[in-house]
């Protein structure tokens, strides 16, 4: 005797768009305002590096699609300019004096604010870091004029104390130095904020397990604190070394001088003087898509290290 299979019931699949849209069309329309911005203000844009390639001048009556081609030329101008190559040196080594010495600070800064029991003390400490921020980088360098010129408050506690005048803002070596000191201050309140509330979703119980097995405080930091932080590390980490061979133009315009030209001199700033200034509109484009494409990247190569290592990563 044969049994009859249960016919099987297959879902109706046809006629559910509409009732998902009109229970969500609100969802859909919030999303299309930033995707409208997010074309029109930041994609489009991205079709002038097209610039790079032609021989362009505002002041031909054309448009910019309208101009000569010239290929590599402006690239090639570039990579035979001694000055541009200075520039790149002096960029990295900013930028990596602000990632060996600025990172790790608001990390060890958070994780000590974390082992406060004084609410006050931590609120007190983080809105003093954070005030910095807001502070424009000319605001910044009158300060740091202030602070380290050959009169200012640092020479004259130094002469008070019998020492000489340190030329913090005429020598090259201090002068880096300075210039990543004042970086610190002025953006370590922002990753601060970020890394507290990492730490705000770390798990006690895990903390309190170690201290129970006769973990020491500082173990407890280096084996439980860091590694439930590390996604977030890494993840910041990645954006930093993206950042390598980009460089804000305000930071270094400002705090440079005629004394240290040699070492202020970054990418930012000759794309200004040699490019904006004389009116060379396509080789600042090349310039610039130069230092975007470099940027990309890293992030790529410092996205694959970071997965090497355990790590999610941000692609």
């Amino acid at each position: 005797m044969t049994t009859k299979k249960p016919t099987e019931i297959k879902p109706d699949r046809k006629g559910w768009f509409k009732p998902y849209i009109a229970g969500t069309w609100q969802l859909y329309l919030m999303m299309l305002i930033p995707i409208i911005y997010i074309i029109c203000f930041k994609y489009k844009p991205m079709l002038g590096v097209v610039m790079a390639f032609k021989k362009y001048t505002p002041f031909g009556g054309r448009s910019m699609w309208e101009m000569d081609w010239v290929g590599l030329q402006w690239f090639q101008e570039a990579f035979r300019d001694s000055l541009f190559w200075k520039s790149v040196a002096n960029t990295l080594v900013l930028n990596l004096g602000d990632l060996i010495f600025g990172f790790p600070f608001p990390i060890i800064l958070a994780i000590f604010l974390n082992e406060l029991r004084s609410n006050k003390v931590r609120k007190t400490t983080q809105l003093a870091l954070y005030l910095p921020n807001f502070l424009s980088w000319v605001i910044i360098s009158g300060i740091t004029s202030q602070i380290f010129a050959a009169s200012g408050l640092m020479n004259n506690i130094i002469n008070a104390l019998g020492g000489q005048t340190v030329p913090f803002l005429s020598n090259t070596v201090w002068w880096r130095f300075v210039y990543w000191i004042m970086g610190i201050w002025q953006s370590a309140g922002y990753s601060l904020i970020i890394y507290l509330a990492a730490l705000m979703s770390n798990d006690p119980s895990l903390s309190e397990a170690a201290y129970i097995d006769g973990a020491t405080r500082m173990q407890r930091i280096w084996h439980v604190t860091v590694p439930q932080i590390m996604p977030t590390i890494s993840t910041l980490l990645i954006m930093q070394v993206g950042k390598v061979v980009s460089i804000s133009f305000d930071r270094p315009y400002m705090m440079r001088n005629a004394l240290v030209t040699d070492a202020a001199q970054v990418i930012s700033t000759f794309v200004y003087d040699k490019g904006l200034k004389g009116g060379r509109f396509d080789y600042a484009a090349a310039v610039g898509l130069f230092q975007s494409v470099v940027g990309i990247v890293l992030i790529l190569i410092a996205n694959q290290g970071s997965k090497k290592m355990g790590q999610e990563g941000i692609i």
